[in-house]
C-alpha cells in the first residue's frame, strides 16, 4: 500500500520548542508569530507550553526540547533568572530565546546567557529569525534530526 500524503506530513521532522510564560496571551502571540515552522529551511516546530517555572525545569530535566522561548516578564519565575538556572543545571540545555520587555533589558539577558533576544512587544518578524537560527544551530549540533 502506498503512503499517502498525510502520512508523510506526520513523520516529517519536527523540532519541539518549550515555550515558557505565565501569560496566555503570550504564549499565544509567540504561536502565531511563529506559526508552523519560522522558515523554509527548518523544520515543523511542536510547541511544548509551560506557565510555571517549576514545570519547565520538569520538561527539561524529561529531554526531547531542542530550543526553549522563555517570556522574560514571567512572574513569580522570571524568564531571565529561569534562563540562567537552566543553563547551570541542565545538562546539554537547549538554546535559549528571550522575551525581553525593554530594550534596555539587554545587560540582564546577557547576564542570564540567553542564546537570542527579542523585545516586547513581539515583532513577529524578528521572533521568526531568531528562533529559525537557533533551531539550524541546533540541527548542525544534532544529525539525528536531519
Amino acid at each position: 500500500m502506498a503512503p499517502n500524503a498525510s502520512d508523510s506530513a506526520e513523520r516529517a521532522p519536527r523540532m519541539r520548542v518549550l515555550l515558557y510564560s505565565d501569560k496566555p496571551g503570550t504564549r499565544e502571540k509567540v504561536r502565531l508569530a511563529v506559526g508552523r515552522r519560522p522558515a523554509a529551511d527548518v523544520p515543523k516546530v511542536e510547541f511544548v507550553e509551560c506557565a510555571t517555572g517549576p514545570g519547565v525545569l520538569a520538561r527539561l530535566e524529561e529531554g526531547g526540547i531542542d530550543v526553549a522561548i522563555f517570556d522574560g516578564e514571567s512572574a513569580p519565575v522570571g524568564g531571565m533568572g529561569l534562563c540562567r538556572q537552566v543553563k547551570d543545571e541542565i545538562y546539554r540545555c537547549p538554546p535559549v530565546l528571550l522575551l525581553i520587555g525593554r530594550r534596555d533589558d539587554g545587560w540582564l539577558a546577557t547576564w542570564s546567557r540567553a542564546d537570542k533576544v527579542v523585545s516586547h512587544p513581539v515583532d513577529p518578524v524578528a521572533l521568526a529569525e531568531s528562533l529559525a537560527e537557533l533551531m539550524r544551530e541546533r540541527l548542525a549540533e544534532t544529525p539525528a534530526l536531519n
